[in-house]
């Protein structure tokens, strides 16, 4: 069973390209199903199909169907390369953000709505507790350690000082509560919380009272286009901060004079100024990934062997009993002490005579020649019609 990876991030595709692909909980079930055995990722900077499938190549083919729109943009991964990638993104070394915390919940949910059978399931409870050890065992979640955190001291470089400064913040999911969190430490004041339902004429009537824009909503379409914008805040500057993708902010509100927009591939550049006290911790991060990944490649190569060491291990065991049917006429003399002592020492000599090869199938399997012991055992004792 392979491991198949397709997808595209902030790494590869601007959030032009990304709004494309993004899919809420609903969709990414859908095209979980739509796949067989899958798991869909689908963040602000991501989206990333996961399929297990004996047919790598087709696996692959129909993955990216599903994502035609950014093809251009996307990356495939198989097998060890896959299950690296999901671990390092669980444990935020592959965030916009590195060490943020939001992603580990988005791969949890994702695991939740996905279609995940043994290779999968096996592969997402590992990656998610790869992340948890990642955040408790280095401090590379260190502020700002999300993209709501970076979105708050974006804010606060604008005017400094966030004291008395009005906040719209439109948007009442995770993000946008994370968002509002982090702007009320710095003493911001939020004068509302809206979502992309609420009324359109009661959101632009606060856009002449207020200094910054904070929208994070899951809406398919624009929530405020330039012309309300423009109409609204009677000459007004206005700091917009776009969180969400697909982005809910009109593109063109940047070329208004006075309103400065930013989207979240624009907070990179808060990123950078913080890579630098990280850079330790992000060191520790992945050597605590690189362990957890190849503790997973080990268990997932052994499934190619596992049915043959399965196989020789009961064949072995049926000529142990045949021989000791062969005995009865003998072992029917012997007391019930002496009979399971006779059990005993057969069965100890079976289990030594396997215990060595069981061991190198394992240990060949780790190193990508586990197909071929495998396939060597079943010609040399005859498995190959209980394959």
């Amino acid at each position: 069973m392979h491991l198949v990876l397709v997808g595209t991030s902030h790494h590869h595709a601007p959030v032009e390209l990304r709004e494309r692909v993004a899919l809420d909980p609903e969709q990414a079930h859908a095209l979980a199903e739509q796949l067989g055995e899958a798991v869909v990722l689908s963040t602000c900077n991501r989206t990333e199909v996961y399929v297990a499938a004996e047919d790598a190549d087709d696996a692959e083919r129909r993955a990216v169907a599903a994502l035609a729109d950014v093809e251009p943009a996307l990356y495939r991964l198989r097998d060890r390369a896959a299950a690296l990638h999901l671990f390092r993104v669980a444990a935020g070394l592959d965030s916009l953000v590195p060490g943020e915390g939001e992603i580990l919940g988005q791969v949890r949910a994702a695991h939740e709505h996905g279609t995940p059978g043994l290779l999968l399931d096996r592969l997402f409870r590992n990656a998610l507790h790869a992340g948890r050890k990642v955040r408790t065992q280095t401090a590379i979640g260190e502020s700002p350690s999300s993209v709501s955190a970076a979105a708050a001291a974006l804010a606060e470089q604008v005017f400094g000082d966030l004291d008395g400064c009005r906040i719209l913040m439109i948007g009442t999911g995770e993000v946008g509560e994370q968002a509002a969190r982090n702007l009320r430490t710095r003493g911001a004041e939020i004068v509302l919380t809206a979502n992309s339902k609420t009324d359109r004429d009661e959101l632009a009537a606060q856009l002449a009272a207020v200094d910054v824009v904070v929208s994070s909503t899951s809406s398919p379409d624009v929530v405020l286009d330039a012309e309300t914008v423009e109409r609204n805040r009677h000459g007004r500057q206005l700091l917009l901060i776009d969180l969400a993708v697909p982005r809910d902010l009109d593109p063109a509100i940047h070329e208004l004079d006075g309103c400065f927009l930013y989207d979240i591939d624009d907070l990179q550049a808060i990123v950078v100024e913080t890579l630098a006290g990280r850079r330790s911790e992000a060191e520790r991060a992945e050597t605590i990934v690189a362990a957890e990944a190849e503790k997973f490649h080990e268990w997932h190569a052994s499934l190619d062997v596992v049915p043959a060491i399965a196989s020789l291990r009961a064949h072995a065991e049926e000529i142990r009993e045949a021989e000791l049917r062969k005995a009865e006429p003998v072992l029917g003399r012997l007391d019930e002490s002496q009979r399971s002592a006779v059990e005993s020492l057969t069965a100890q000599i079976v289990n030594k005579l396997l215990h060595l090869p069981t061991v190198r199938m394992k240990q060949a399997a780790a190193a990508a020649d586990g197909v071929i012991y495998a396939d060597a055992v079943r010609h040399l004792f005859g498995l190959e019609d209980e394959r």
